[in-house]
């Protein structure tokens, strides 16, 4: 076990879990009400399934809707797969969830936005940093007195 707990990753995971869950029920029962999805995904994603125009079109990522017309959604563990209509030519796609960028249902105002940065960027970040740091250059904003909260308040 690391020395640390990896949140952002866990976080990632139970966001994905939760469009997993939501994808499931649509399966099931269909898009109720207003709700629909706009849903952006990296098409260079090595598991992304895509008709070769498609990629060609939209070489990093693209933005798919689910509302009026879909058909065969099925939902696994890894990702989803549907047909899509785009310009009257319905076309499967296979979309990961670790491909998925932003997962918004506009109907009630619900997003999810997964910020990912490769490891290369992370060492470029690192190599532009300064060896050494002069304290007198850091400003610091000025502080806001913090609020005492009892946990009482929350406990019902």
């Amino acid at each position: 076990m690391s020395g640390t707990i990896d949140y952002g990753n866990l976080m990632h995971r139970a966001m994905r879990s939760l469009i997993q869950t939501v994808l499931t029920d649509v399966q099931k029962d269909g898009l109720p009400g207003e709700h629909h999805f706009f849903i952006t995904f990296d098409t260079q994603h090595p598991d992304v399934e895509i008709a070769e125009w498609l990629a060609d079109r939209y070489p990093g990522e693209m933005t798919v809707v689910m509302q009026h017309w879909y058909d065969n959604l099925t939902v696994t563990d890894e990702g989803f797969a549907v047909t899509l209509n785009f310009g009257d030519a319905p076309e499967p796609l296979y979309i990961p969830y670790n491909s998925i960028k932003t997962f918004v249902d506009p109907s009630v105002e619900f997003g999810l936005r997964f910020e990912t940065q490769d490891e290369e960027e992370e060492d470029e970040v690192l190599d532009e940093l300064p060896d050494e740091i002069n304290l007198e250059e850091i400003v610091e904003e000025p502080r806001k007195d913090a609020e005492v909260v009892s946990l009482d308040s929350f406990r019902k």
